[in-house]
């Protein structure tokens, strides 16, 4: 039943999933053009001669220079669509601005089960992904979480969308569309009501997978034995060798974790709670940024598909909490004062309904 269910979820909201205005090298594996011959709007060069962790402008452990190559494309969205639903207290206005971080990769896609490179190359997920990304909603259910951000490509959209429908506030994800003033215009809510049962679901290229460049849509067994198990490992797994063409982890981490510093992190400062829907690599690149990991550290770390990661952000530090079990694992609302009252206000919503 839950799965014809999520068939038709798929069906309606694959319609609707865009892709980011931004041009750059990577985004435009999506969309049809030469990817060697395109802009970036924005990069940063990370000074490998001081560490290979990556970093941050606002924190000492490294340094990082921003090449101003081009005015990057910043998120447009409508801010009222942000705010917690009125039942729940609106917790960018507690002083200590706490505020919960859920990092989720994408359920198995076609791609992953057939052993293929898949990177940039958009496909969606299998009927286990899509059973692993109700799972991974069911475990979040009682998680509080007031703006979602996803990649471009449909595997973690649909993860995101999935997982939200499990949510006990059940609020209505709805993705933002800024790729044009035309789809903002058209794609506006005019009810305040609505908007304050809505969430708002941000996509963007910086969080695609890592671009595995002339590997993408190959054999990966297939490709060991032509190259070398060796040369394969090390495109998968060094932290700073690309595939021909395509990205290293160390390319991925310079754009996801600048977004997700320039868009994410001033969001959870502010209070808001916030999942992030994407991919491996990228989400290994904002892990080592929130963890400190090395470079040594991040290239055995390994995310499964469709398994949450709770963080805790407070005083400009993030604390990892890990991740939960199911939606009543006692240990997740024990960490933290908010979350056990988030829950409990949950709880007393759900009494007054049933009765």
């Amino acid at each position: 039943m839950a799965t014809a269910t999520s068939h038709q979820s798929i069906v309606s909201f694959a319609s609707h999933r865009s892709f980011s205005s931004s041009s750059s090298t990577i985004s435009q594996c999506l969309l049809r053009e030469p990817f060697l011959n395109l802009p970036i709007s924005k990069g940063f060069k990370i000074d490998s001669s001081l560490s290979c962790n990556i970093t941050s402008k606002r924190r000492n452990f490294c340094k990082v220079e921003a090449m101003a190559s081009q005015t990057e494309t910043s998120v447009s969205y409508d801010n009222t669509l942000l705010s917690p639903s009125k039942n729940i207290p609106d917790i960018s206005q507690k002083k200590t601005n706490e505020a919960a971080l859920i990092l989720i990769r994408h359920g198995e896609s076609l791609w992953n089960e057939k052993n293929l490179f898949t990177g940039c190359v958009d496909v969606p997920l299998t009927e286990k992904g899509v059973e692993e990304a109700i799972e991974a909603g069911k475990r979040i259910s009682n998680i509080p979480v007031d703006v979602i951000f996803t990649s471009s490509l449909i595997r973690a959209q649909m993860t995101a969308m999935l997982a939200m429908i499990q949510h006990r506030r059940k609020k209505v994800p709805i993705i933002l569309h800024d790729e044009s003033e035309q789809a903002k215009t058209w794609s506006q809510v005019f009810s305040d009501e609505t908007k304050s049962q809505s969430i708002p679901v941000i996509p963007t290229w910086q969080l695609n997978e890592r671009m595995y460049g002339e590997l993408q849509g190959l054999n990966k067994q297939e490709t060991a034995e032509r190259y070398g198990k060796q040369q394969v490992h090390e495109w998968r797994r060094s932290y700073d060798i690309p595939p021909p063409k395509g990205e290293s982890l160390e390319m991925c981490a310079e754009r996801a974790v600048a977004y997700f510093q320039d868009n994410i992190e001033p969001k959870l400062a502010a209070g808001k709670n916030v999942m992030i829907a994407a991919h491996g690599n990228s989400l290994r690149s904002i892990i080592m940024y929130l963890d400190k990991l090395t470079c040594q550290e991040v290239i055995s770390l390994e995310l499964s598909t469709g398994i949450p990661l709770l963080y805790i952000f407070k005083e400009g530090k993030f604390m990892k909490r890990g991740s939960p079990v199911g939606p009543t694992e006692a240990g997740v609302y024990a960490y933290t004062k908010r979350l056990a009252q988030y829950r409990q206000k949950l709880e007393e919503d759900s009494e007054v309904l049933c009765s």
